[in-house]
């Protein structure tokens, strides 16, 4: 690990701002009069899906260009802004924030201007788009380092993600200076292989160790989704005629997943054959269609759509999920995924629906899934048994016929 009160020296005395370009990334040097405010030093890149012609999506990658500029970047005594600019139109930024002894980085800030041919050809779009994420930067205590070599892929949304590497930040800057690592640098011990890991790229074997088993960086997981309570009524004069409550965490194309927060906007619509429940949150519109055919009602289509001048569309059709009698209501407490097309799966976590039949607006009696019902496992328990118990009859048969033909043989 770099150390950072070394540079902070040097840089403090060059008393300018300046953006270096390193072999192993970009470094940014922030002046406040002639003070050094801010330091940082990283590697960065971005992976951006996009629409091309025919309705077709299309996946460009590309490096934080050597082009970039730190001239809007700036910090005070509560606040820091580190900006890197780079031409037509992109930029890349994050905020931190200062209180009491400790500082966070608030949120980063990736736009991209779907003009630029060179970045990406053949877009059938010309809007500059702004996406936003939360990194696991919080309570870095003040005159600290941040440190972290480890790569850490943020998605800020189902079409852009970023990953950093190689990361080394000071936000604030007052007296002197030590080094907190990220938590995918810290030494651990894995099992069972007695070796010990001093950092993200270095293994110190036991001795009795033949090789060194490099480490790996752990996946990032996503937290399990916010469930939000839903209601769809005619009029305010009504009663609901739709109700729903999950955590909805939706699955894109090119492996990317993102938690569908409780959304500012709720419609829909109630029929005899079919209601609707329409979601809007954060850029992403989710429909789910419920059809009734008299004895059943099910969960017949689902179209999630992304809120851009070009309006992808990912729809699902033809389905048969989350059956129920009409005048019950469906429950599945336990996470289900389904898979609605190749380039769409959602996972739901606590889902209670009633699209038909609703009544004081309260649910009816719930259906419950198959992986809520303890009950299932009992005849899945004594079939395994069962088998099992065939099994060693059937082995214990053929041995013993085999003994008694050798021992004919013998006679």
């Amino acid at each position: 690990i770099l150390k950072c009160d070394f540079y902070l020296f040097l840089f403090i005395n060059l008393g300018y701002l300046k953006l270096s370009h390193l072999s192993h990334g970009i470094e940014v040097k922030v002046m406040n009069k002639d003070k050094l405010c801010l330091y940082a030093n990283l590697t960065l890149s971005f992976s951006v899906t996009y629409e091309v012609a025919d309705n077709k999506n299309k996946m460009v990658s590309f490096d934080l260009p050597a082009s970039a500029s730190s001239n809007d970047s700036k910090c005070d005594n509560t606040s820091s802004i580190l900006k890197l600019s780079f031409p037509d139109g992109h930029s890349w930024s994050v905020n931190f924030s200062l209180k009491d002894k400790s500082y966070q980085a608030e949120n980063i800030t990736f736009v991209y201007n779907l003009n630029d041919s060179k970045v990406f050809p053949g877009s059938s779009s010309n809007e500059t788009v702004t996406v936003t994420t939360k990194p696991d930067i919080t309570d870095v205590g003040v005159n600290t380092c941040y440190s972290c070599k480890s790569e850490d892929t943020l998605i800020a949304s189902p079409l852009a993600n970023m990953t950093l590497s190689d990361v080394l930040i000071q936000a604030f800057i007052l007296n002197g200076t030590k080094i907190t690592t990220c938590s995918a640098d810290k030494p651990v011990t894995p099992t069972p292989t007695p070796t010990h890991v001093t950092n993200a790229t270095t293994v110190v074997p036991a001795t009795n160790a033949t090789t060194a088993v490099p480490p790996t960086t752990p996946t990032p997981t996503l937290p399990t989704p916010t469930v939000g309570n839903y209601s769809f009524k005619h009029d305010v004069n009504s009663t609901a005629c739709l109700l729903a409550n999950f955590g909805l965490r939706i699955g894109f194309t090119q492996n990317k997943e993102v938690n569908f927060d409780p959304p500012t906007e709720v419609s829909g619509s109630c029929g005899v054959d079919s209601s609707e429940l329409i979601l809007m949150s954060n850029g992403i519109n989710v429909s789910l269609s419920f059809y009734n055919d008299t004895k059943k009602f099910r969960l017949h289509a689902v179209n999630v759509t992304l809120n851009t001048s070009s309006g992808i569309d990912y729809p699902g059709a033809n389905l048969s999920l989350w059956e129920a009698a009409v005048g019950s209501s469906y429950m599945c407490n336990k996470e289900q995924n389904f898979t609605i097309t190749d380039l769409l799966s959602i996972y739901t976590f606590s889902l209670h629906v009633q699209p038909f039949g609703v009544k004081n607006g309260l649910y009816s009696t719930a259906h419950d899934c198959s992986l809520d019902d303890p009950s299932i496992l009992i005849p899945i328990i004594v079939g395994a048994a069962l088998a099992g118990l065939i099994l060693i009859v059937v082995i214990a048969y053929v041995i013993g016929r085999r003994k008694t033909h050798v021992g004919y043989q013998t006679l």
